[in-house]
């Protein structure tokens, strides 16, 4: 594609990811992307200067302050929130965790929670094992097997008056799948209840905005989004101002400080901040404020990664060979297959050794394939695209796993 406001120069964007000189295709994005020259070079700069820990009247402890709050600043560009609304944490698993048990201090027995099969186990056990503590009554959403939607009107039919939450994904780290979440959390604000949208498979595909999407919290996860290790939850500071976690007497009371204990990494919030900086830097002629800039990019991603999907998407489903999972719409640039007569590891083995990185097994959405029934043969191989791909890349997948007959 050629440069321009609103177009991707996929070869400058390359030139960004060190990681890629290894000559691998990095088809494996959902698990983990690659990481910019730029978040490298932020994380190093800020372990080479003093950072004290905060609340001190010292100016390294002044850049621990600013580490925090341009990470938290960053994260509500992404995801259209506000930076006083941002909780950090290690990952969106832990901080999921920590949202439940402070949400189940509200609930009582008898009170509903309803869950998906779609999502990944993050966003469900952590409810369902409060479920099982506080004897919840426990609602599941199905997924269309044949498709791989996640149908929004049985919500009509799953939600009640002691419905307190509702928990459901952006975007299946799995098949791609992406509800219209919007429907969704409008069904369950009528009855009361909040809704916990997991958006760390969606957030480096799709223009995040959390109030469109009507999400009470938003989970992201920054090494989705060539970024370092490091989670946060989203939700208006009003809200956060209702919970109270369980914290040390000492350690700050107020939000959203009060739900981040310990000392954090505040190096790779600094990695935090450059990544979403990277996205949107992505189309360099784009201009305004960081929101506005994401805005264009995040569009223009869409579009290149959505040229490329279809290629490999309908190249594999033509391989008599081969069983993709699900169809649905609208989706990521993500989908799993099973191979006839192979075993999904092997597979993987197979990819590795023509230089693909691609990964087996049920990636955490074992409820889904669960349902669909891969799971006893060691669920399925997945391949999930992004902006740093390429459609000469594509052409090698669609030839290495024809090989594979």
């Amino acid at each position: 594609m050629s440069s321009g406001a609103g177009r991707l120069d996929v070869a400058r964007v390359r030139g960004l990811f060190p990681g890629l000189s290894d000559g691998f295709v990095h088809a494996d994005g959902p698990g983990g992307t690659l990481v910019p020259e730029s978040v490298v070079r932020a994380v190093s700069q800020a372990m080479r200067v003093p950072i004290a820990n905060r609340g001190g009247v010292f100016p390294s402890s002044a850049r621990a302050e600013q580490l925090v709050s341009g990470a938290r600043s960053a994260v509500a560009d992404l995801v259209g929130g506000v930076p006083a609304g941002v909780v950090l944490g290690p990952n969106v698993t832990s901080l999921t965790y920590a949202v439940a048990r402070a949400l189940a201090k509200h609930w009582r027995a008898g009170d509903e929670i309803v869950v998906s099969r779609l999502d990944h186990d993050a966003n469900v056990r952590p409810w369902l094992q409060v479920a099982d503590r506080l004897g919840l009554v426990v609602r599941w959403a199905e997924v269309d097997i044949e498709t791989g939607e996640l149908p929004d009107w049985q919500y009509d039919e799953l939600l009640t008056n002691r419905t307190r939450l509702v928990a459901v994904t952006a975007a299946s780290n799995a098949i791609g799948t992406c509800p219209d979440v919007a429907a969704i959390t409008r069904r369950a604000h009528q009855v009361g209840a909040l809704v916990f949208v997991d958006a760390a498979h969606a957030a480096p595909h799709l223009l995040l905005d959390l109030e469109q999407l009507g999400a009470d919290f938003l989970a992201v996860s920054a090494y989705k989004w060539c970024g370092p290790h490091v989670g946060a939850v989203v939700a208006d500071p009003g809200l956060w101002e209702e919970l109270w976690p369980d914290k040390l007497l000492p350690a700050s009371d107020r939000v959203p400080d009060r739900f981040e204990p310990g000392t954090p990494p505040f190096e790779l919030y600094a990695g935090v901040a450059a990544a979403v900086d990277h996205f949107a830097a992505l189309c360099p002629e784009s201009t305004g404020t960081r929101r506005q800039r994401l805005v264009t990019a995040m569009a223009a991603v869409g579009r290149y990664e959505g040229e490329l999907f279809d290629r490999l998407d309908t190249a594999l489903r033509r391989m008599p060979h081969l069983h993709v999972l699900g169809e649905p719409w609208p989706r990521t640039p993500t989908l799993s297959f099973t191979v006839s007569g192979m075993r999904p590891r092997q597979v993987a083995g197979e990819l590795a050794r023509r230089g693909i990185c691609a990964w087996d097994g049920d990636f955490f959405a074992r409820e889904l394939f669960d349902a669909i029934g891969v799971n006893e043969a060691g669920g399925a191989v997945r391949l999930g695209l992004m902006h740093y791909n390429t459609a000469e890349e594509v052409e090698r997948l669609v030839e290495c796993i024809d090989d594979l007959r």
